[in-house]
């Protein structure tokens, strides 16, 4: 078999984004013009940096909406990538945001103010500031503790405001192959399913719960990174029908509900892509159910990663090449630092070589085998093992495909204080 090409490994990967990203035999081109000289003409050092993709983000965003009914909102999960160019591209295009800190609360503030009414926040510690912010800009809390709603309670009584709240659920399953699993069992997310009945009739019987709270409904989000339709289809329908069960118990009418979304990405080719099609039948039949037993009950669909991933690339300039016992290592100006997930260390259990192209050599074969490195000084910083790459020398730039999701945001920084990477928005 023939090597892979950088072309062919960015299609595979990326999937339908892979038309938004434009290459030439100058290689992966921004812009109009070569990537490596588009970098080079920024106001920020070129690598190692992120690039992030307006149009591949609009073809994802797309390819959902193809799929979801009008009874079902798409909302974008902040904290996926929090870049400020992304969310304001994203405001036209998305339903709502979904925060996880007063920081992104904020950023919807001053970026789409108009989203606030649609915007929500999660998170199991959240501090009285968030509180007060969420009440003060009407932004939707989800509750996840009998004492956090307390805590909400009396900042609301003390703004003289009534909060807006959800009661975020953790269910009595999870998200069967999810690669970051949210519900079942013991976990610090959310109320467990068995005490929500209970709670609904304490907010409605306690009078200074009942004044200060506005209950809207629920959020219920089981798992992340998963690509099986069928997976993601039984939960949707779980779901829906734990809710179904409370409303019998209680009475309570929900206004809103957060099914959450957990859709993942192909990290290798190898991997299957989620069947988004397979899951249409689905998400109209939840819609339909939904709006049946609760009329005008808006139902949101809660998605980070498949929105951005295909829209970023981190690259790197390798600044050495060595040999040691036989092996070749390509040093990278970029490391762990940067994209820890990369280094196999944000939940990975076993590391998995991520798809990485050389971004000016797009054409030719990945004819070599080598290990890259960043410019760390521990042996965590891994950019690839036994990677195949085409022959390449100091000076040429390697970029890391699907990056757009939980890459500079969720890596540590200011690790043996390097300095930090550029970030770049292509409108597209």
């Amino acid at each position: 078999m023939a090597p892979i090409t950088g072309r062919q490994l960015l299609a595979e990967t990326l999937g339908g984004a892979a038309a938004a990203w434009q290459i030439d035999d100058r290689g992966l081109c921004l812009a109009g013009e070569s990537a490596v000289d588009w970098l080079n003409h920024q106001a920020q050092p070129a690598t190692p940096a992120y690039i992030y993709n307006g149009a591949a983000i609009s073809a994802q965003v797309q390819a959902v909406r193809a799929v979801l009914p009008g009874t079902i909102h798409l909302h974008y999960a902040i904290k996926a990538n929090p870049f400020p160019p992304v969310i304001s591209h994203l405001a036209t295009q998305v339903d709502g945001f979904d925060c996880a800190s007063l920081a992104e609360m904020q950023r919807v503030a001053e970026l789409a103010p108009a989203r606030l009414a649609q915007t929500s926040i999660a998170g199991p510690a959240k501090s009285a500031d968030e509180h007060r912010f969420a009440i003060s800009h009407g932004v939707l809390i989800n509750i996840e503790s009998a004492g956090e709603l307390q805590r909400v309670a009396d900042v609301a009584q003390s703004l003289g405001k009534r909060a807006r709240v959800a009661l975020r659920v953790n269910p009595p399953f999870e998200l069967k192959g999810a690669g970051m699993k949210m519900g079942g069992g013991a976990r610090p997310f959310g109320i467990d399913s068995e005490a929500i009945p209970a709670l609904i009739e304490r907010i409605r019987t306690d009078a200074t719960l009942r004044d200060h709270l506005a209950l809207e409904g629920f959020h219920l989000f089981a798992g992340s990174q998963n690509r099986q339709a069928e997976a993601i289809a039984a939960t949707l329908r779980q779901s829906l029908i734990l809710v179904q069960d409370w409303t019998r118990q209680t009475g309570f009418m929900p206004r809103h509900l957060n099914l959450g979304g957990g859709f993942g990405v192909v990290y290798q080719p190898q991997d299957a892509p989620l069947d988004l099609a397979a899951l249409k039948p689905v998400l109209a039949e939840i819609g339909a159910d939904a709006q049946q037993a609760w009329t005008g009950v808006r139902v949101n669909l809660e998605l980070g990663r498949y929105l951005v991933a295909a829209a970023g690339i981190y690259v790197t300039r390798i600044v050495d090449r060595k040999t040691s016992r036989g092996k070749i290592y390509l040093m990278c100006d970029g490391g762990m630092h940067h994209h820890l997930a990369l280094s196999g260390n944000l939940g990975q259990v076993l590391r998995r070589n991520w798809p990485i192209v050389a971004i000016a050599q797009m054409d030719e074969p990945h004819s070599e085998t080598v290990d890259l490195a960043g410019p760390l000084c521990t042996p965590l910083d891994v950019l690839g093992q036994n990677q195949a790459l085409p022959i390449l020398q100091p000076g040429d730039v390697v970029g890391v495909l699907q990056s757009g999701a939980y890459g500079a945001s969720a890596s540590p920084q200011g690790f043996l204080s390097r300095p930090a990477p550029g970030e770049y928005f292509v409108p597209g």
